[in-house]
């Protein structure tokens, strides 16, 4: 198993930034730093520490949460209280980690997960699950601004569409718009809204792949099994 991998399914980080912590010699297996992320280890027989903590590969827990605003998505902030302080001891003892981002202020669906290989494997940006998000902007928007939108922003030295975007039926009308994004970049649904000429004021994650959040109220959680999360992400299913 490669070195990278085994942190994230230990839960020590995602499998990019676990990449990170590698080389910057946090890590030592068999007593003697490791600076190759790819470097192969045998979770049963090498003994594998970070910090100093041995690591070892945790049982799987996979939870879904309506977040909160407010609440920073991590396992840990200075200034902020974090995600998984929402989640019981037991949960926080797995070291389950927030699977993707929702910045502080937005709320809405958020995975959590200290399974490595699930989040690599099935939710990173180009495994092409879209996310949905409804949006309230500062100001009413009209057809002309939303074809605007709909034609895409230059982001991150490439050009980025919304898969959709369209008017919600919700009051202050004119001003929730529901977006579907499909490349996961940092804070794209609030960038594209202030390169259209908008503010977001509130963001709302509505959906991930095809589970939908309609029962969880904010800050609820549920715990799921492997097979359960799969299915409602690839088949539907609501939270």
């Amino acid at each position: 198993m490669r070195l990278n991998a085994f942190l994230a399914a230990c839960g020590v980080a995602s499998r990019r930034k676990a990449e990170a912590v590698v080389l910057e010699g946090q890590v030592r297996v068999n007593g003697k730093i490791v600076l190759t992320p790819y470097f192969t280890v045998d979770p049963d027989r090498d003994d594998v520490r970070c910090g100093g903590r041995r690591l070892t590969l945790s049982a799987p827990v996979y939870a879904v949460m309506n977040k909160p605003a407010g609440v920073v998505c991590a396992v840990a902030d200075k200034y902020d209280p974090v995600v998984v302080d929402l989640l019981p001891e037991r949960m926080r003892r797995e070291r389950v980690y927030p699977a993707g981002r929702l910045d502080r202020e937005s709320e809405g669906l958020l995975i959590l997960t200290n399974d490595g290989m699930f989040v690599q494997n099935i939710l990173h940006p180009s495994k092409g699950v879209s996310k949905e998000y409804e949006a309230l902007l500062n100001v009413a928007i009209n057809e002309r601004q939303m074809e605007r939108w709909r034609g895409g922003f230059e982001m991150e030295g490439r050009w980025v569409r919304p898969l959709d975007l369209s008017l919600m039926e919700r009051e202050p009308r004119g001003r929730w718009v529901r977006v579907v994004i499909g490349e996961g970049l940092k804070r794209e649904v609030r960038t594209m809204a202030n390169l259209a000429g908008f503010s977001v004021r509130a963001l709302i994650r509505r959906r991930v792949g095809r589970m939908v959040l309609e029962n969880l109220h904010v800050g609820e959680f549920v715990e799921l099994s492997f097979s359960e999360l799969y299915t409602k992400i690839f088949e539907g299913g609501a939270v």
